[in-house]
């Protein structure tokens, strides 16, 4: 789908160089121009999943969690293409909707360790892993860094005028082993994303010099909760 009227100047008021959060991105000329593309990226703050949109070079429908789907954000979310997911189970639904979007040569977006946190990519959930596998669509690892500073809340935002950073990497396509059964494969598809992703991660870490944040700032009800397949 084309971006909505808004999505711009929203982008560069938000995320543009004189916006309430200034973004540098780094590696945007990885990201495929054409085809299907899914973006895995990690999850420290409630603003990732605006700037990995709004940094990205092409248009990214994302899947969020259906609770962001109530006034005032409602109207927004569904004009920009954005994907409602039940968070506290494997939402077929969801899902069958992104296989679409990518059979159609579209691009989306997961935040595949399910709830935010660290951002470290420790672990993840399957739903990048079951999408890349069914679509053959190259997964783009996604650094989302600076959403959260030490100690503050998953809930809340960085201070007005953090620099925050969107690192993109090189896409690679998951393929099974010849012969693994569908769960097997799965199962291991999973395990190869959480590598890449958590390497890119630390490599982003580097390059920037902006630090994940520590967890101190999340209740462990808060990182209970799951948030995106």
């Amino acid at each position: 789908m084309r971006p909505p009227w808004w999505a711009r100047p929203t982008a560069a008021a938000l995320f543009g160089t004189g916006g309430l959060w200034p973004v540098r991105v780094h590696g945007a000329d990885a990201v495929p121009v054409t085809g299907p593309a899914l973006f895995a990226s990690n999850h420290t703050g409630f603003l990732d999943g605006p700037m990995l949109v709004a940094a990205s070079p092409r248009w990214v429908q994302c899947l969020v969690k259906t609770e962001m789907f109530h006034p005032p954000l409602a109207p927004l979310l569904h004009s920009a293409g954005q994907i409602p997911v039940q968070r506290d189970r494997g939402d077929r639904v969801a899902l069958g909707h992104a296989l679409d979007v990518l059979a159609a040569d579209g691009a989306i977006g997961v935040f595949p360790e399910g709830t935010r946190g660290r951002g470290d990519v420790g672990s993840v959930r399957l739903g990048v892993a079951w999408l890349a596998l069914r679509s053959g669509a190259p997964v783009v690892p996604v650094a989302c860094l600076g959403a959260r500073r030490t100690g503050a809340s998953p809930h809340g935002l960085p201070r007005v005028r953090t620099r925050l950073h969107v690192v993109f990497g090189t896409p690679r396509v998951l393929r099974p082993r010849p012969g693994v059964p569908g769960r097997q494969a799965l199962a291991e598809a999973g395990a190869t994303v959480q590598q890449w992703l958590a390497a890119h991660v630390a490599a982003a870490v580097d390059l920037t010099g902006q630090p994940l944040p520590d967890d101190l700032g999340a209740t462990a009800e808060e990182n209970a909760r799951g948030e995106q397949p």
